[in-house]
């Protein structure tokens, strides 16, 4: 099977997605100067389902082609299609209004929602860890773009639609993992993605139509195609496949870590500097992340704290 179901091998895909979604962010701030938002997003999903499917009918790469049942297919269009759709809307459109650091830092703040949505807290040792884990990484974040962090209008209007983003993702998130009980994590991606882009074509077919036509750039079209098979195919199919093996809270925590890749890629390729205090925040996440997906009872054993 392509993906694996170790727990290094999960861990190792968390992070190269989160490496590749920071150029990703980057690039479709990029994207959104030149192209109509909705359509790139629109755009995008149809050619990763179209790969994925593709990849899915013809080789055996992630397990056996499970037929749908019509309970799915609901899911998948109510739950799964509808959530990301309306993610990449809000968070290809706050792009317009802030820097991709920003909508990074908004974006941080899924793994609380996820935390929550698994329960309040208690004094047993997962529940603790996992808040722990989450608290100390939201900080980093935090730090890392409190300096960069602007109150004008236009910031302020893109900084609630990332955060109407982030929680429209924990929420895609969640669905994922109750579908990954009997779908690879590739499927669930080309399914929920042709749905999304289905809901979305109409408006993305306004927006074009209202810009009267696109205007085609061989470095814009680059940078779509690296957002297909690298942000979308690729990471996509590495991120569904650790939801269906892990809390959806644990895979959001190494989430964390986009904000720092992306910053590291919007400094590098389109100028945008870096804090002040990037060093310290980037400590503070590693440190919520390594708390988080530690086995703490092979560290220290079993009797510091009651087990769940």
């Amino acid at each position: 099977m392509f993906l694996s179901r170790s727990n290094s091998a999960i861990a190792a895909g968390i992070f190269t997605a989160v490496f590749l979604w920071g150029a990703n962010n980057t690039g479709v701030k990029f994207l959104v100067g030149h192209w109509p938002p909705v359509w790139i997003g629109c755009s995008r999903m149809f050619c990763v389902a179209a790969i994925l499917l593709g990849l899915l009918r013809w080789t055996n790469w992630f397990g056996p082609n499970v037929p749908l049942t019509p309970e799915q297919r609901r899911t998948l269009w109510w739950h799964g299609g509808t959530s990301l759709a309306l993610y990449v809307v809000l968070f290809t459109c706050s792009l317009l209004f802030t820097t991709a650091s920003n909508v990074a830092l908004c974006l941080g703040t899924s793994p609380i929602w996820a935390t929550l949505l698994e329960g309040r807290p208690t004094m047993r040792r997962e529940s603790l860890k996992r808040y722990a884990a989450t608290l100390l990484a939201v900080s980093g974040v935090l730090v890392l773009f409190w300096p960069k962090l602007k109150l004008g209008a236009e910031h302020l209007q893109g900084g609630a639609l990332a955060l109407g983003a982030s929680l429209i993702w924990t929420r895609y998130s969640r669905t994922c993992r109750a579908l990954g009980a009997t779908l690879s994590g590739a499927e669930i991606t080309a399914q929920t993605m042709w749905r999304a882009a289905t809901l979305l074509a109409p408006l993305a077919a306004i927006e074009v139509f209202r810009r009267g036509g696109l205007v085609w750039r061989w470095d814009v079209a680059g940078i779509q195609l690296y957002c297909v098979v690298c942000g979308g195919v690729v990471s996509f199919a590495l991120w569904n496949n650790a939801l269906k093996h892990w809390p959806v809270s644990k895979v959001l925590l190494a989430g964390n870590l986009i904000p720092v890749t992306t910053m590291g890629w919007a400094h590098f390729c389109l100028g945008e500097p870096v804090t002040p205090t990037f060093w310290l925040a980037t400590a503070l996440i590693v440190g919520g992340v390594a708390l988080g997906q530690a086995n703490w009872e092979k560290i220290f054993g079993n009797r510091w704290l009651p087990s769940e």
